[in-house]
Formats: structure tokens, C-alpha cells, sequence
């Protein structure tokens, strides 16, 4: 029965996915990130469990990519989508889709919208890439996609809460959103070796890196909220490139 638990966990977090993925359609951006949050959680729990509990598999590691596919691959290219949609008919309007409405009417006058989902395609050859990789062990290449769904995931976040009128502005402006549709693409699928939060013992010299940086996204958190993520994301880039150069 203790072999399950992991795996059940696992499909927890795919169950996650599916119900963000419904509300992402829906445009219910704050319900879906808080069903993301949760199924990144499970992520990161499932693989713990199955350490401590001494029942790591094959099974295990093929299924937890399944769910990522769809928490960390299917849902932040689906808000994307969106928020390319939204610069088209505008932040807050309404509109009703039926049976009969086009692709065209659907995005909102554009083709552009699809180009979000250039994330989805390279979530997925990320995640395949990492199955096959049996280096990234203590670090990850490239950025992994959680961290790149909590980017996605946090605009629609600070549209909502934080309503500033100039990072409105920012984030429904289409250029802005094309380059980092491209950025994010890029940054899955990299060389960049980034640091793992995985902690062998608890000292403070052999995980500085880790506590300056967790650290570092709490206060970023409290002051910021959630216009906070995309810069815990550039300080984990940085960090990371950093603590490679000072390694060398």
C-alpha cells in the first residue's frame, strides 16, 4: 500500500492540471493558479515522499512528466494564450463562445493568440529531454517548468491584484508578451545549469546559495506580491549563473 502513496500523489497533481486547465479556458486566472500552486506542490511532495519512502520507480518518473505535461505545460500555454486574446478585446470584456464561433472570433480577432502555446510544445520537449537526462541530478538544465509556469501563471495574478496601470500596460502589450513566449521557450530548453532546492544536509556552507536565495524571494514577496515572481525568476537565473562562475 506505502508503494502507492507517491503515485497517488503524482495523480493528485495531474487532477490539479485538469481543473486549472478548465478554469484557465474559462478566463478564471485566479482559481486556476491557485489549483497550479497546488499541483506544484504535489509535484515537489510526491518525489519526496518516494524517496523517504524507498519506492522510487520507472512508473513513478514516467507519470510525474505526464502531470507536469499538464500543470506545468498545458496550463501556462493556455494563459497565455488568453493574455494574448485580452490585448485583442481588451483586459475585463466579456464575450461568449458557442458551437459555431471561429478560430478567428475565438482569439479575438487574431491568429496571434496561438503563438502562446509555443510554451506547451516546449514543456513538453523539456520534459522529455529531462527523462532521458541522467545529469540532472543535483541541478537542472535549462529552466525547469514549474518555475517557468509560475511566471506565466503570476501575470494574470498582478493584472488582478495589483492593477497598476503602467504594468498593465506592459503585460497586455502583444510585443511584450511575443518576447517572452520566446524567452520562456528558450530558457526550458537551454544548457543553463541552475541550482536544485534539494538540500543533502542543512548546513549553511554547503546550501548558501539556496538560503540566500530563499531568503530573497520571501522579502521579495512580502514587498512585491505577486509582481515578485518574475523577478524571483531572474534572481534564480542570475544566482545560478553566478554560483557556475564562482564554481569554476
Amino acid at each position: 500500500m506505502i508503494k502507492h502513496i507517491p503515485n497517488a500523489l503524482t495523480l493528485l497533481n495531474l487532477l490539479s492540471g485538469c481543473i486549472a486547465v478548465v478554469l484557465a479556458v474559462n478566463e478564471n486566472f485566479v482559481v486556476a493558479a491557485l489549483f497550479v500552486f497546488v499541483g506544484i506542490f504535489l509535484d515537489f511532495f510526491d518525489g519526496f515522499a518516494a524517496r523517504k519512502l524507498k519506492v522510487q520507480s520507472d512508473l513513478g518518473l514516467q507519470l510525474d512528466s505526464l502531470a507536469d505535461m499538464v500543470t506545468s505545460g498545458v496550463v501556462p500555454g493556455i494563459v497565455m494564450f488568453k493574455l494574448f486574446s485580452l490585448t485583442q478585446v481588451g483586459w475585463l470584456d466579456n464575450y461568449h463562445n458557442d458551437f459555431q464561433t471561429s478560430l478567428y472570433e475565438l482569439t479575438g480577432g487574431g491568429y496571434l493568440p496561438f503563438f502562446g502555446l509555443f510554451i506547451t510544445l516546449a514543456s513538453a520537449y523539456r520534459l522529455a529531454k529531462f527523462n532521458i537526462d541522467e545529469d540532472q541530478q543535483t541541478y537542472f538544465k535549462g529552466l525547469p517548468t514549474p518555475a517557468n509556469t509560475l511566471l506565466i501563471i503570476s501575470l494574470p495574478l498582478i493584472l488582478e491584484f495589483q492593477n497598476n496601470d503602467a504594468i498593465n500596460g506592459i503585460i497586455l502589450n502583444q510585443w511584450f508578451l511575443i518576447t517572452l513566449t520566446i524567452l520562456s521557450c528558450y530558457l526550458l530548453n537551454s544548457n543553463i545549469k541552475l541550482f536544485a532546492l534539494k538540500f543533502k544536509d542543512f548546513s549553511f556552507k554547503n546550501n548558501a546559495t539556496r538560503y540566500i536565495f530563499i531568503m530573497l524571494c520571501l522579502v521579495l514577496l512580502i514587498v512585491l506580491k505577486f509582481a515578485a515572481i518574475p523577478i524571483i525568476i531572474l534572481v534564480y537565473i542570475s544566482m545560478s549563473v553566478l554560483d557556475n562562475l564562482t564554481s569554476k
